[in-house]
């Protein structure tokens, strides 16, 4: 009997999702593997907290895609099924990189809505928040979540010595703090203001590169729970897996598995093949640039459009390129620089120039029609 050439075909209502949710970046996955030290670290920082003190604070580092993130939330909701007399609050810095901004986050995650859009000044955000704390005899345990974010912007002092000065200024205010940072080559106490430095002493947790076999299971585990049966083979995964660790980046791995489905069903395949995976590893490998980009300001965007246009020309000749479309100073221009470098969208590095002694380069660290294209 010959096969069926349908056999093998998803019908317009079918997927081969069993729950495409389990790929999404902000699902957190019941079985946390691999981090039952972090978690333990940080479950010890927090237990004052669970008995109305204030929480001690805690610094967790590490690279991107390691489970930061997912160990806060987790926490998070430990902390809440324990008691209600504890407030908890993730900011993501990413896109709350200012004092202001992250206490307008506080301010709606303790009143349950957000603060008027103007004509509040700083001061008073910020003792209706600590005002409520007292009022209520309530914990606040803050997670500055990507708070690298706070330092590219010059804001990390400012915030964390309002943080933790709180209970000078209101008495009874009982604050605890997580630093959460993905930039490995940032060392959050050093670059910390004296007065704030003095204050801070926090529980260093390390979130170390998951190893080839940690990659695998944490991939398997997820393709087990979002695909169906045999949709995705050992091979594939295997193949996957390999991909991810090349990256270092979990999150690689997570989007690379959603996005060969995704390419699978439009093929109308029931099974994922590694063609698919092939074919989406030209965007998954891009995930951190892209979720670098969407924090970025109009004129931050117009540099990086600027140099990727200019790729590999002096600072000086960007700049004029770069004055001339956004009108902005060389001060600024610096600053914008400095910060696609922390951020490891740009590279600098300095040249002899003829005349002019040693000039400083700039370069992409990825390929500019890849930059370019996720800025449209």
């Amino acid at each position: 009997m010959s096969e069926d050439p349908e056999e093998g075909m998803l019908s317009w209502d079918e997927s081969v999702f069993r729950d495409e949710r389990v790929f999404e970046i902000d699902y957190v996955p019941e079985t946390f593997q691999h981090r039952e030290s972090q978690m333990r670290t940080l479950q010890y920082t927090l237990r004052p907290a669970t008995r109305g003190s204030r929480p001690l604070n805690a610094m967790v580092r590490g690279p991107p895609g390691t489970g930061k993130t997912t160990a806060i939330q987790k926490l998070f909701g430990e902390l809440r099924a324990e008691t209600s007399d504890v407030h908890t609050v993730r900011v993501n810095c990413q896109m709350n990189a200012t004092r202001y901004s992250v206490f307008a986050r506080l301010f709606e995650g303790i009143f349950d809505y957000e603060p008027p859009a103007s004509g509040i000044s700083f001061k008073k955000l910020f003792g209706q928040v600590t005002e409520k704390l007292v009022e209520e005899d309530d914990v606040l345990v803050v997670a500055l979540d990507d708070v690298n974010y706070l330092f590219y912007e010059n804001e990390a002092s400012d915030t964390l010595y309002s943080l933790l000065r709180a209970h000078e200024e209101y008495s009874g205010a009982r604050i605890g703090v997580i630093v959460v940072s993905s930039d490995p080559s940032l060392e959050v106490i050093d670059e910390l203001d004296s007065r704030v430095q003095s204050v801070f002493r926090p529980e260093d947790v390390y979130f170390n590169v998951y190893d080839r076999e940690e990659i695998a299971g944490i991939l398997r585990n997820r393709v087990e729970r979002g695909f169906h049966d045999d949709v995705v083979s050992t091979t594939v995964l295997d193949y996957v897996a390999e991909k991810t660790a090349e990256s270092g980046d979990l999150r690689v791995g997570i989007d690379l598995l959603r996005r060969a489905g995704l390419t699978a069903e439009m093929r109308a395949s029931k099974v994922v093949e590694k063609r698919d995976v092939d074919e989406a590893y030209e965007t998954s490998k891009f995930v951190h640039l892209s979720r670098s980009l969407e924090s970025l300001s109009e004129s931050e965007t117009e540099l990086l459009e600027v140099i990727a246009e200019h790729e590999g020309k002096q600072a000086g000749e960007v700049y004029e390129e770069f004055q001339a479309v956004s009108g902005l100073g060389y001060t600024r221009y610096s600053e914008i620089v400095n910060k696609l470098e922390d951020l490891g969208i740009v590279a600098t590095n300095y040249a002899e120039v003829d005349g002019r002694g040693r000039s400083r380069e700039l370069h992409l660290e990825y390929e500019p029609e890849a930059v370019l294209s996720r800025l449209e």
